[in-house]
């Protein structure tokens, strides 16, 4: 009988002097360094074993030799086996790409009920006219999204406020799901809406065509009512009334809710998180102010720096892992995205971790007027009076959109590996490239790092999870694993899975 037993560590070390592979490092607390590659793996290490590997005095056949090759920083070759595993990891990572972009928004009006002062789109009032999409527009719409390669599209409503326009709506869900049943495609139907105008009429036709819904809710009713004020009543309390009237008739899962933070929220991590527990919710996403529309406008009042964002962000993270170890599964859906793309071989479809970046290649917008736009953010530069990122109209052909003149422009800017700043940053296999917010902020498509918040915020939140993962016990590493997959189906979907 063949032996069977695995051969001793002591094999896997070769002969004669060992080579570099690229790499690239970044110094973290406490003399720890972090290495990483182009195939996304990582390695930590000592300040004296980065100085050994870096000076070639790491000695064949030690621990950490063995470890640094198993995860292709160092090679005898490199022969033909290395470069297809790397090859192979690249391709898997970048493989969001193909098939064009699959989340396909549309805007039906830019009519809206409220009058949140982080608003990222220039609303309208609830009464103006000429700010509705037509059937004709949505109908061409319809046709370019369904015009894309890929199998399998996600089609969002936005606004404004979609309730305002609901007969629209359920016109284009069951447009779109016949036309998609003819071409062999599948459609899945997400609208973002404040739920302040829920009907059971509304839930009655999500139910029937399986549309999920997603809404804000920004923590306890002092804090919600105050980003997000309605006239004559608490918003707080129909969104929490609502959240749970879409649980009982959708089914748990179904129906997700987002939290803005603003300068008000900072000092409420907590009770936030707990104002997302006592809805039922299971996840929250800590997502900070965008500059654009009417955030752009009232910054000044409700915004903050980046270091602040970022304490916010470690208090909350660290507030979430004390509760899944008490015994709650609970997700912090943006750590729980970096942690796919550091721990699996896998890419996910969040427009600022994805290189090349996701405005245009992952995700389109359908303007109410029928401009077409690379991103929600590039209809909002839009709105502000600024079409640079307008691809075009539903009039024009596919490939006129796609491969026109304003994604070239984007496709140049879009790829971090190739940005000065970005190229050699450690991050860069996990983060994104953002065009579209280097040209609102600094001007030009390809930014400037030294000075982006973009890239601060980023870059913070990198060496917090990174150090975590460095340090961190069984139980932690449980809990992020648990992260990557909900274990119930019950749970709400992460944002790169609607």
């Amino acid at each position: 009988m063949a032996n069977t037993a695995f051969r001793d560590r002591s094999a896997f070390a070769e002969n004669g002097p060992w080579r570099f592979m690229p790499f690239r490092f970044h110094r973290l607390a406490d003399d720890r360094v972090l290495l990483t590659n182009q195939g996304g793996e990582f390695a930590f290490l000592d300040r004296d074993s980065f100085d050994a590997f870096t000076s070639g005095r790491m000695p064949a056949g030690s621990d950490r030799y063995l470890d640094l090759k198993s995860k292709g920083f160092l090679t005898h070759g490199p022969g033909e086996s290395e470069i297809r595993v790397l090859a192979s990891q690249f391709r898997t990572k970048k493989e969001f790409i193909e098939g064009g972009p699959k989340l396909h928004i549309f805007v039906p009006t830019l009519r809206c009920n409220q009058g949140c002062g982080y608003c990222q789109a220039s609303r309208a009032g609830i009464d103006q006219p000429g700010v509705d999409m037509t059937l004709e527009t949505a109908s061409k719409a319809i046709d370019l999204m369904l015009s894309c390669p890929s199998p399998s599209v996600t089609m969002e409503f936005q606004g404004g406020e979609p309730l305002l326009a609901f007969d629209l709506v359920r016109s284009m869900v069951v447009t779109a799901s016949g036309r998609a049943a003819k071409l062999g495609k599948a459609v899945k139907f997400v609208i973002c809406t404040n739920l302040t105008l829920l009907t059971d009429e509304h839930m009655a036709f999500f139910k029937e065509h399986g549309v999920c819904v997603s809404t804000s809710l920004d923590g306890p009713a002092s804090l919600h009512d105050r980003n997000r004020p309605l006239a004559n009543s608490s918003a707080h309390d129909i969104v929490a009334r609502n959240i749970e009237r879409c649980d009982e008739a959708l089914g748990r899962g179904n129906a997700s809710a987002l939290m803005t933070t603003t300068v008000h929220s900072l000092p409420h991590a907590k009770a936030i998180i707990d104002e997302y527990v006592a809805a039922g919710q299971r996840s929250i996403f800590l997502r900070d102010l965008n500059p654009y529309g009417f955030a752009a406008k009232t910054g000044h009042a409700i915004g903050y720096d980046v270091d602040r964002f970022l304490d916010f962000y470690k208090e909350a993270l660290g507030y979430i892992i004390d509760l899944n170890r008490d015994g709650m599964h609970f997700v912090e859906s943006f750590t729980s995205m970096l942690l796919r793309k550091i721990l699996t071989p896998f890419g996910v479809g969040f427009v600022d971790l994805q290189s090349p970046t996701g405005e245009g290649f992952g995700v389109v917008l359908y303007n109410h007027d029928g401009s077409v736009y690379a991103s929600d953010e590039a209809r909002m530069l839009g709105e502000m009076g600024d079409p640079t990122f307008r691809l075009g109209s539903v009039d024009d052909g596919y490939a006129d959109i796609f491969f026109g003149e304003t994604m070239q422009t984007i496709a140049a800017a879009g790829v971090a590996e190739s940005l000065p700043g970005c190229a050699d940053c450690a991050f860069v296999p996990y983060c994104g490239a953002d065009p579209i917010r280097n040209y609102r902020t600094q001007g030009d498509p390809v930014g400037h790092r030294p000075t982006s918040t973009f890239c601060r915020r980023q870059t913070g939140i990198f060496r917090h999870v990174f150090s975590l993962l460095d340090r961190g016990d069984l139980g932690l590493m449980r809990i992020f694993l648990s992260w990557l997959k909900p274990s119930h189906a019950s749970l709400p979907r992460p944002p790169w899975q609607l």
